[in-house]
């Protein structure tokens, strides 16, 4: 008897054993239909096996795929993508691969069948290959684009969202015929492009994260573009950054890799010096006058200093374009008399702070303190989370300027039908007011003037993450000004590196003393994180299964355990746990008890490894 073991797009880490009918010739990476709780449900076949098992197994219903969409490659980088993210091998493949055809297949001998990205894995030598190549600086976009015409075999391009992905394929249509791997397109066009990918008849591709294993035939160039974004991790399994995987499957299979960014993750950039990714010196472009205006003291009643109202009026008689940024964080505390951020001591990042508990808690360590009289460094009596929204700056702006089409835009906050009016009533304003979403609206060197309200609600932002935030912030608005134009930023903080690397135009600048503070504090890339939640039915079992979770990872040795924190209300508790590369490892090996399907349920784990955005 041939035994299919099946793997479902649910939370368990094993599969489920189906008797596959007499007559049938399938392969893994094949998917099929499988009664499972009830219902036919899609599912990948990850291993067949002749067995002399209970002949009252289930049958398979019917074959999904007329052949395997994975090869035996493939299907093992799946199982690392699985056990790296501590997702289910069937979410992994349920997250990452095309929609299932509306055609019904018939079961056909897959061993008859020519898989081209397997045949060309197959033949290839195992010499190793080209280091993956990061592209910053100007003109990255350009260079990444006469590599792909020079390129010799098929090409890939991965972006973080579909309206990326459709500028791409905009962009490579010049090249020849390119095909779509996302959302952005009906599914039977998906499905159609990955088997013209498979058998070759394809050479040009662009898609989000769902492409990542798209088949390749050799040589074939993979490009991951604005590698530093965090829509590259979108939320839902398998929770890991598409570079993690681009640089896995280009060291397994040898392709070209090439990683464009403004502005490099620290874990790029830290590659890079190590020499794992080629980097070269990153050419200047034009770049706009940048002023620094230190606000400490000031801009208590309001938001445009002198220079900045200055700056507005002589672009606006320029008819020139104006975009004011603004940030919607307002969690942590900050002394208006001298911009001190109140940090954890222990931890260096930003104590957040909870209006309704009157408190200062650190979200790493959970360490809670109550909110300070005055300003340790300056002893001044204002702190508060202070902050310019976007609504109190457009009142301001429109108080100085009258006569001036003005408009907000955060893209990250607007929907339906209301927000496409938003969004056109900002393409149309001289003066944009949003957050760093608003952007896409502008191209490069498209504006006369970018300024920055309020930025230091990004460095108190209660993430290690804040000031690498702000750097990619300020430099994608510099970015958009043209090479006369201005960059004002207000800040109370205004020697912070990430402000002095974006006037310098040098990266560098930014880089050499983030990645000590990384070093010294033991953050990413350095070790490696994670953040373990745990709910259950009431807030009590809640906290009882919090200190149960941090408990079980503390006894387990190669864990940095930090104390449960509430969350959400006091419905979750969060855990965050620190280690090396085996980190996920450990991290499996320690929450078992729980993950393991019980008759009495004990409450729901959630573990995200490599978090990239903390959620407060």
């Amino acid at each position: 008897m041939t035994i299919a073991d099946v793997a479902f797009d649910v939370p368990l880490a094993h599969s489920f054993a189906y008797r596959v009918p007499d007559g049938w010739t399938l392969g893994p990476g094949q998917r099929v239909l499988a009664p499972l709780r009830g219902a036919s449900r899609v599912g990948m076949i990850v291993t067949l096996r002749e067995d002399g098992a209970d002949a009252k197994l289930k049958a398979l219903d019917r074959v999904v795929d007329g052949e395997p969409v994975l090869s035996p490659a493939h299907l093992d980088l799946v199982h690392w993508i699985a056990v790296q993210s501590l997702s289910s091998v069937g979410s992994t493949c349920a997250a990452l691969l095309p929609p299932p055809p509306a055609k019904r297949a018939a079961p056909t001998p897959s061993r008859q069948i020519t898989h081209a990205a397997t045949r060309n894995a197959s033949d290839a030598d195992t010499s190793p290959g080209a280091r993956p190549e990061l592209l910053v600086g100007a003109g990255r976009e350009k260079r990444a684009l006469e590599r792909i015409e020079a390129a010799p075999g098929t090409v890939l391009v991965i972006a973080a969202d579909i309206e990326t992905a459709a500028r791409w394929a905009q962009r490579l249509a010049r090249l020849g015929r390119v095909v779509r791997l996302d959302s952005g397109v009906p599914d039977a066009e998906r499905v159609a492009a990955w088997d013209a990918l498979r058998d070759g008849s394809e050479r040009l591709a662009a898609g989000t994260r769902s492409a990542l294993l798209a088949p390749l035939v050799a040589p074939a160039t993979v490009v991951l573009v604005d590698e530093h974004e965090a829509a590259h991790k979108p939320p839902g399994p398998p929770r890991i950054h598409s570079r993690d995987v681009a640089l896995e499957r280009a060291a397994r299979e040898r392709l070209t890799l090439l990683l464009t960014s403004a502005t490099p993750s620290v874990e790029a950039w830290r590659r890079a010096e190590s020499g794992l990714v080629d980097m070269a010196t990153p050419p200047r472009g034009p770049w706009p006058v940048v002023s620094v205006a230190d606000t400490r003291g000031i801009l208590r009643r309001e938001p445009l200093t002198p220079p900045l109202a200055r700056a507005i009026r002589e672009t606006l008689a320029a008819r020139r374009r104006v975009f004011l940024a603004v940030s919607r964080l307002t969690s942590s505390l900050a002394c208006d008399e001298c911009g001190t951020v109140v940090r954890c001591a222990q931890c260096a990042i930003a104590l957040a702070y909870p209006r309704a508990a009157a408190r200062l808690v650190c979200r790493l360590c959970a360490t809670s303190q109550p909110l300070p009289d005055t300003c340790a460094v300056c002893h001044g009596r204002r702190l508060s989370p202070f902050g310019w929204g976007a609504e109190r700056v457009e009142h301001a702006v429109r108080r100085r300027f009258p006569d001036a089409r003005i408009a907000r835009w955060d893209p990250d906050a607007a929907r339906g039908a209301r927000a496409e009016a938003q969004r056109a009533a900002a393409a149309a304003a001289d003066v944009v007011i949003g957050t760093r979403g608003a952007l896409r609206l502008f191209g490069p060197a498209a504006l006369g003037l970018a300024a920055f309200v309020s930025p230091d609600q990004l460095l108190r932002a209660p993430d290690f993450r804040a000031g690498e935030r702000a750097l990619a912030f300020a430099w994608a608005a510099a970015e958009r000004v043209a090479g006369d134009g201005v960059l004002v930023i207000q800040s109370q903080n205004p020697g912070h590196y990430a402000f002095e690397a974006v006037a310098r135009q040098d990266l560098h600048v930014f880089y050499q003393p983030e990645l000590k503070f990384r070093a010294e504090l033991g953050y990413p890339p350095f070790r490696r994180l994670a953040v373990v939640t745990a709910r259950a039915a009431h807030v009590d079992e809640t906290r009882r299964l919090g200190e149960a979770v941090a408990a079980a990872l503390r006894a387990r040795r190669g864990l940095a355990v930090y104390p449960p924190s509430a969350d959400r209300g006091g419905r979750a508790q969060r855990v965050v746990a620190k280690g090396d590369a085996d980190l996920p490892n450990l991290l499996d090996e320690a929450l078992r008890e729980f993950t393991t399907p019980r008759a009495a349920s004990r409450g729901i784990i959630d573990v995200e490894v490599d978090p990239v955005e903390w959620q407060f």
